[in-house]
């Protein structure tokens, strides 16, 4: 599967699901990936509960419903491989826009990188379904 043609042409809704380095789950609202290439997705988070979560465990599962009707999706399960604090990249990669002050009571942005180690359809197990 193209991620990046995938995310670019479909609409929908994602949660971003981490969990804690003692196996506390947390699911959060999230905009679309980043895509860096077809291996390697990255999402600009803030220092919350999911950013806490990877820092003990690098874990993530992307649950992607799109808009359509029945239930289509896509399940990317994610392993952290990196981050970068309040970097310039972060602005180009950002969806949502606020006023600076705005941005900055907001605490500091990171810039979280994945490398995608499985698509599976949003049901179903099949990993070929998504191919």
């Amino acid at each position: 599967m193209n991620l990046q043609e995938y995310f670019d042409n479909t609409t929908g809704k994602g949660v971003l699901a981490t969990a804690d380095g003692n196996g506390k789950v947390d699911a959060a609202v999230y905009s679309t990936p980043n895509i860096i290439d077809n291996k390697t997705v990255a999402f600009v988070m803030r220092q919350r509960l999911t950013h806490n979560n990877l820092q003990s465990n690098p874990y993530a599962a992307y649950l992607f419903v799109e808009d359509a009707p029945h239930y289509k999706g896509v399940r990317l399960f994610l392993k952290k491989i990196r981050e970068e604090q309040d970097s310039p990249r972060i602005d180009a990669m950002k969806k949502r826009h606020l006023s600076e002050e705005q941005d900055k009571a907001l605490g500091p942005k990171f810039l979280v990188y994945f490398t995608v180690e499985n698509v599976l359809p949003l049901i179903g197990g099949d990993s070929n379904d998504c191919k």
